[in-house]
């Protein structure tokens, strides 16, 4: 009885894959609909978000500061009025009374309290030393969002020309409000510098127009359903204005990275012949798979800044966490039910066919298509000399994180903001003119009663201190007094903040509390110190947890965490070589503080380690899917970075044309996250993929694959991979079939290359 040969069956689709492509216009529909509301939901989401964050909540110098703002208003001036005198002086006669009506002027405007100035109560350190400009200082009531309002509502009428005097507006409210409306236009400059060049990338790497269209759909998606999250959170919680900038860079960037690689692998099935529904399940099974690991190690990532107190941290985790489910769960659902209508018409407006003319057309057939040549001919010569590549780019990146070393934190100010900005110029006066730093003392908070002589012996006792420069006050009402007390040399430089642990030590016979800038800023570093163990050691683990069940090696994840620890290395050099050391300032149009903002390098971080997972993931699942179907390590390293060493590059590329666009705002610190995160993102795919992994991967040779058999038997049960199940193979005429390496043996370095 002769057997009948039959065609192969199709593989059998799965739940996922019958759940997305069975109502794909109704699908598609939805979504539209989805994203109209969001767009509705999410706007003026800008007006609500706050340019703060950067205290720890439950730290003594916010403590100190909320009881100070409630029982002497006057002590926590956060708006300032610089008058200039011109060529006259702050005590002539006419500027004295003008500077009286604004004072008084200013103090009947609603929302504002405790105004004082120079003219009223005569303090030297609220007079320029040339005595040509003095301050008028006052409290705007509220929080963020209302000073911000009433800010707004006052300026026109202080600003200006007032007879003979000039009025400019400084002050943290001013300083604030100008960052947020800075970072709003920079922004929006930036998402119209990305799109159309991202646009343009696109078509490059895919040739065909309709397929570029997609990435960039999924990102808009992404970005405005972000918004609409964002608006909702600010309901319940404090978020950064800051966090607008993740949500484009990463809206943009990871659903073009994860459209990338599902349109890509689509358009494979559609080449080796399969019909769009069965491209479409197998792209699921496998491209899917990847996607979805891919974006549960980014959220894991940014999940780690949730553990921070600081609102400017757990703002990017919000922002972050919406952001990569939003683009992967667009990736997975709307984009095949949109692969699924086109079919092949995905390759439709081909703009390079006109390249191409002339030229040989290269066969389409199963093994037979070699793409990304360059990339395996680059992965062999990696590995044959994997010694010199792994040594050598390991030393190089060393190297470049060494600046890093020498990191000095500050806390955020004026100088965030581009040098012409109105209160960044009436800060710099200050900085310049005025005795003393006003505005840059620490404040004793004294609670519980006391008397006049305990007042005057513990003010001595401060005045005794080394890095105490005056003591002022003090004020009472009732049982509540405080001190103020000026450093030496900068607000918050290392005698300022050696003097915050000093006063802490002072003896009372009442309780005291520290606050002010240098306090503020010793509090934020203890509070990250004690916090960032935690984060690292919540991020290894969950990533050494999805790696394994990605693989299931036991080297692999080890080797996937310390390698992306090390592509951050010329990051953070960077970072301290140009934004601290000033570097660059001129080309680049910032002013450098001498010291970078506490947090930023913990954002930094975690961002820049969960889009390098992002691409590592991608490079380990081919290389895994290749290695289940050959069992032979080296070619399986090779043809892995083949298939995707230039997706990868493209996706960086791409992503960092985006952050290179939100490295263009006039914001400091906006300008250090886009840029440091594209440099480290181009380092990693350019790099580290490249070199530093198969390089490592060639040393550790088939132990990369080992695991113990219960941790086996562990990946067998809940792992997943971008692997079909293999198809029969049938041997070439006059050569025998190969028996394919079982998993199992290859696990455990026991087989034999056929």
């Amino acid at each position: 009885m002769t057997e009948v040969n039959r065609p192969p069956r199709p593989p059998r689709q799965g739940g996922w894959t019958r759940f997305v492509t069975a109502r794909p216009r109704l699908s598609l529909l939805v979504a539209l609909v989805l994203t109209a509301l969001a767009v509705l939901a999410g706007g003026g989401v800008a007006d609500r978000l706050g340019s703060g964050g950067w205290e720890d909540p439950d730290a003594e110098s916010t403590y100190a500061t909320s009881a100070l703002e409630r029982a002497f208003p006057d002590s926590q001036p956060n708006f300032l009025l610089l008058v200039d005198a011109g060529e006259a002086s702050v005590d002539d006669p006419a500027v004295a009374a003008e500077a009286d009506r604004l004072a008084e002027r200013l103090a009947a405007e609603e929302g504002v309290i405790g105004v004082g100035s120079y003219w009223r109560t005569g303090s030297p350190a609220l007079r320029a030393e040339d005595g040509r400009q003095a301050l008028i200082a006052a409290r705007i009531t509220g929080d963020e969002s209302e000073a911000s309002r009433t800010l707004e509502r006052i300026a026109p009428d202080f600003r200006g020309t007032h007879g003979p005097v000039d009025v400019q507006l400084g002050g943290m409210v001013s300083v604030m409000h100008e960052m947020q409306t800075t970072i709003e236009e920079d922004l929006l400059r930036a998402e119209l510098i990305a799109l159309p060049v991202t646009l343009v990338l696109l078509v490059m790497v895919f040739g065909s127009a309709v397929a570029a269209l997609l990435p960039l759909g999924v990102g808009i998606v992404a970005i405005l359903g972000t918004n609409a999250v964002l608006r909702g959170l600010t309901e319940f919680t404090d978020v950064s204005v800051f966090a607008l900038n993740l949500t484009t860079a990463l809206g943009l960037g990871l659903a073009i990275d994860y459209a990338l690689f599902i349109v890509r692998r689509f358009r494979e099935q559609l080449a080796l012949g399969d019909d769009p529904s069965t491209a479409v399940g197998t792209t699921l099974r496998t491209a899917g798979r990847t996607v979805l690991f891919s974006a549960l190690t980014v959220a894991v990532s940014l999940a780690a800044m949730l553990l921070f107190p600081q609102y400017f941290l757990r703002s990017f985790a919000y922002a972050g966490i919406a952001v990569v489910l939003l683009a992967a769960a667009a990736a997975l659902i709307l984009l095949p039910a949109a692969l699924l209508l086109l079919g092949h018409r995905v390759n439709s407006l081909d703009l390079r066919r006109a390249l191409r003319r002339g030229r040989r057309p290269r066969p389409d057939g199963p093994g037979e298509r070699e793409e990304g040549r360059a990339w395996g001919r680059t992965a062999t010569l990696v590995m044959r000399r994997a010694p010199f590549f792994a040594l050598g780019t390991t030393a190089v990146l060393v190297l470049l994180g060494l600046p890093f070393l020498g990191v000095k934190f500050g806390t955020a100010d004026d100088r965030q903001l581009p040098s012409s900005a109105e209160s960044h110029v009436v800060q710099q006066h200050i900085r310049d003119g005025f005795p003393g730093n006003p505005g840059g003392g620490l404040e004793i908070l004294a609670e519980g009663r006391a008397t006049g002589t305990q007042y005057a012996a513990y003010k001595q006792r401060v005045a005794a201190l080394p890095d105490a420069l005056r003591v002022d006050g003090p004020l009472v009402k009732g049982d509540t007094a405080y001190f103020t007390v000026q450093p030496k040399g900068e607000a918050v430089d290392e005698p300022a903040q050696r003097l915050v642990a000093e006063l802490r030590s002072v003896g009372a016979p009442f309780d005291t509390k520290v606050t002010g800038a240098a306090a503020v800023l010793v509090d934020s570093k203890d509070a990250i110190g004690e916090k960032l163990p935690w984060a690292a050691l919540f991020i290894t683990v969950v990533t050494l947890i999805l790696v394994f069940l990605l693989t299931g090696s036991v080297l692999i994840p080890i080797q996937a965490v310390v390698l992306n620890a090390l592509s951050l290395t010329a990051m953070f050099g960077a970072v301290v070589w140009v934004f601290q050391d000033g570097h660059l300032s001129g080309p680049l149009g910032f002013t450098s503080p001498g010291s970078i903002e506490t947090t930023v390098p913990v954002l930094m971080f975690c961002m820049a380690f969960g889009l390098s997972m992002d691409y590592g993931v991608f490079l380990l699942s081919r290389i895994k899917e290749e290695y289940d179907r050959t069992g032979d390590h080296r070619e399986s390293v090779r043809h892995g970075l083949q298939r995707t060493g230039g997706l990868i590059t493209a996706a960086a590329v791409i992503l960092a044309v985006v952050l290179v666009a939100i490295g263009t705002s006039r914001v400091t610190n906006t300008k250090m996250l886009g840029l440091g995160i594209a440099l480290a993102v181009l380092m990693d795919a350019m790099v580290v993929r490249s070199l530093l992994v198969p390089s490592v991967m060639r040393l550790t040779g088939r132990a990369t694959w080992w695991a113990p058999a219960p941790l086996r038997r562990l990946h067998h049960r809940f792992g997943l991979s971008e692997s079909e199940p293999p198809p029969p193979q049938r041997a070439p005429e006059g050569k025998p079939s190969r028996p394919r390496e079982t998993p199992d043996h290859a696990d455990a370095g026991a087989g034999t290359r056929s």
